[in-house]
C-alpha cells in the first residue's frame, strides 16, 4: 500500500514532464547534488594532485597568456595592469566556454541514465554548469591574491560587479547548454561547431585588448560590441578588479570603461534569462525523442 508523501518527504521519481523542465531540476535538489558531486569525483579520479589541477590549470594558463600577450605582442605598454586586465576576461571566457563545452555533450555521455531514469533531462545539462561554475572559485582565489599583491581594496560596488557578471555568465552558458545538449543528440557535429565557438569567444571580449580599443576603432558607436552579454560580464569583472589595481580608479572606470555599465550589465542578465527560456523552450521540444535517437 502506497503512503502519501509527508513534509520533508523526498518526491517519487516519475516520468519528467516537459512544462516543469528547470524548476523540475531545482525541486529535485537532491538529485542534482548527487549529480554534481559524481561529475566532481569523476574529473579527478587517479589524479594525484587532485583539487590542485583547479588552480594549476587557470594559472598555467594565466601565464602564457602573460608572457605571449604581454611580452611578444608588447600588450603591457597600452594597459595598466595588463596581467590583471587579462585575467579578469580568462575567467569570464573561461566559465563560459567550459559551460558550452561540457553542457553540450552531457546528454550524450550521460546516455546510460537518460534511457534507464525517469529525471528531468534538463538534470544533465544543469549539473554540467554546475560543476564549471564550481571550478571558478579556485580562478577567483588567484585573481584576488594577485589584486591584493598590487594594492587592491574590495569595494561594495565592485563585489556587486564581480556578481552581476557571474550571473550573466552561467545563465548564458546555461541557455546554450540547454540548446545544443539537445541538437547534440541528433546532429553530432553541433559539438565541433560548439568547439569553434569557443575558439572565437577569446576575441569577442575586451580580454586581450582594452575596451578604450574598441571605443577607438569604432568612432563611438560600440552598442553592437556592447550587445554581447560575455563583453558585459567581463567589463563588470574588470571594474571589480582590475580597476581597483590601477594609479587612478575613479579616472579608469570613467575613462576605459563604457558609460551606465551596471544598467548594460542589468540589461545582458535580463537578455539571458530571455534566451535561457529560449533554451528551455528547445530542450523541451526535443526532450521526448532524446531517448530513442540515443
Amino acid at each position: 500500500m502506497s503512503q502519501a508523501a509527508g513534509p520533508g518527504t523526498l518526491p517519487p521519481l516519475t516520468a519528467p514532464s516537459a512544462t516543469t523542465g528547470l524548476f523540475e531540476v531545482f525541486r529535485r535538489r537532491y538529485l542534482l547534488r548527487l549529480m554534481v558531486s559524481r561529475e566532481i569525483a569523476a574529473r579527478y579520479q587517479g589524479s594525484v594532485l587532485g583539487m590542485l589541477w583547479s588552480y594549476i590549470n587557470p594559472l598555467s594558463q594565466f601565464l602564457i597568456y602573460y608572457f605571449v600577450m604581454g611580452f611578444i605582442f608588447n600588450l603591457h605598454d597600452n594597459v595598466e595592469n595588463f596581467a590583471i586586465h587579462m585575467f579578469c576576461g580568462i575567467i569570464i571566457t573561461g566559465i563560459f566556454t567550459e559551460c558550452l563545452g561540457s553542457g553540450t555533450r552531457s546528454v550524450v555521455r550521460n546516455k546510460g541514465l537518460v534511457q534507464k531514469m525517469a529525471l528531468p533531462r534538463e538534470m544533465f545539462p544543469v549539473a554540467a554548469v554546475l560543476v564549471s561554475a564550481y571550478h571558478v572559485l579556485p580562478e577567483i582565489v588567484i585573481l584576488a591574491i594577485a589584486c591584493f599583491w598590487m594594492g587592491w581594496t574590495p569595494d561594495p560596488v565592485g563585489m556587486a560587479a564581480m556578481v552581476l557578471a557571474l550571473l550573466v555568465t552561467i545563465t548564458i552558458g546555461m541557455a546554450g547548454a540547454l540548446m545544443f545538449s539537445a541538437a547534440n543528440v541528433f546532429f553530432r557535429d553541433v559539438s565541433n561547431v560548439v568547439q569553434i565557438v569557443n575558439n572565437l569567444v577569446r576575441f569577442g571580449v575586451p580580454m586581450i585588448y582594452p575596451y578604450t580599443m574598441v571605443a577607438e576603432r569604432f568612432h563611438g558607436q560600440t552598442e553592437l560590441f556592447l550587445a554581447n552579454p560575455l563583453a558585459n560580464a567581463v567589463l563588470l569583472m574588470q571594474r571589480a578588479f582590475w580597476v581597483g589595481t590601477t594609479d587612478s580608479p575613479t579616472a579608469t572606470a570613467s575613462t576605459d570603461l563604457p558609460d551606465y555599465l551596471f544598467t548594460r550589465g542589468v540589461m545582458a542578465l535580463l537578455l539571458s534569462l530571455v534566451v535561457l527560456g529560449f533554451g528551455q523552450l528547445v530542450f523541451s521540444r526535443l526532450e521526448n525523442k532524446i531517448p530513442e535517437r540515443l
